[in-house]
């Protein structure tokens, strides 16, 4: 920054450009569609004019402003806490820094020939038999990130994908009903897992929390969530945060196929 204000450029002012361009469009992703976004685009003009003040050698406003930043850096901990929180969730289950993950791939690749197959054809018939008894369904799909933070909410199961199981789990007198399904490496990983919910102030009104929570665990990983809903039957599938609605068994089984092979 100092360079740039300087009038220098060279390879390391690049480079922090870039940087904080990353940043700020993360945060940005970040607080998209909730009304921490006004408090965002707030605090940036705030440091803007603060930035202003300072380039044209106003001291005293400069001073008085720069004391507001000093404070404000805590209030702004405490008023983002929720989006701070989702942030560093997201640091946490990105695909270059989880656990194990590259040197996980890589034997996979190497002692089986590429990725672990998954049973799509017993989530898909388990999918259209809930749809059709209306029996709420809410399954995820884990890609690069095991999010094994949220699997440790639930009960963990480690069983083989199978339709009865699944139908089973969401039964609604099973104990296993109400939360989440998290697949991972085709075995049913963990049931009842409670997944963050999106705050996207334009959500649809008339869509449930299982419904939130799938775009929710979207927004902060790579997964793929399908729901069934329990007042219709609709079946959706979320992915990057944007929610399909409306689809057949054929239409889920050809998104599945198409985004797992990405």
């Amino acid at each position: 920054m100092l360079n740039l204000l300087s009038g220098q450029f060279d390879w390391r002012a690049f480079i922090d450009i870039v940087l904080v361009a990353i940043l700020l469009y993360q945060l940005y992703q970040l607080v998209r569609g909730t009304v921490a976004i006004n408090i965002l685009i707030g605090v940036t003009l705030f440091y803007a004019i603060w930035l202003l003040v300072s380039a044209m050698n106003m001291r005293l406003f400069s001073h008085i402003l720069g004391k507001f930043i000093d404070v404000g850096f805590i209030a702004l901990l405490i008023v983002f806490q929720q989006e701070l929180r989702r942030f560093f969730i997201f640091i946490g289950t990105t695909n270059f820094i989880s656990q194990g993950s590259l040197v996980k791939r890589f034997m996979e690749w190497n002692m089986k020939g590429g990725k672990i197959e998954l049973d799509l054809n017993a989530i898909i018939k388990a999918c259209k038999n809930m749809a059709e008894q209306h029996t709420g369904a809410l399954i995820v799909i884990t890609r690069a990130s095991d999010l094994k933070f949220y699997a440790n909410t639930g009960d963990p199961i480690e069983a083989k994908i199978t339709v009865r199981m699944i139908e089973s789990i969401f039964y609604k007198n099973s104990p296993l009903h109400d939360g989440a399904l998290i697949i991972t490496d085709n075995q049913l990983k963990a049931a009842r897992c409670v997944l963050p919910v999106t705050e996207d102030s334009d959500f649809p009104a008339h869509l449930g929390m299982r419904h939130r929570a799938a775009v929710g665990i979207t927004e902060n990983s790579d997964a793929l969530a399908i729901v069934v809903s329990e007042q219709t039957g609709d079946i959706a599938l979320a992915k990057d945060a944007r929610l399909v609605q409306g689809l057949t068994p054929e239409k889920l089984r050809e998104l599945l196929e198409k985004y797992l092979a990405d």
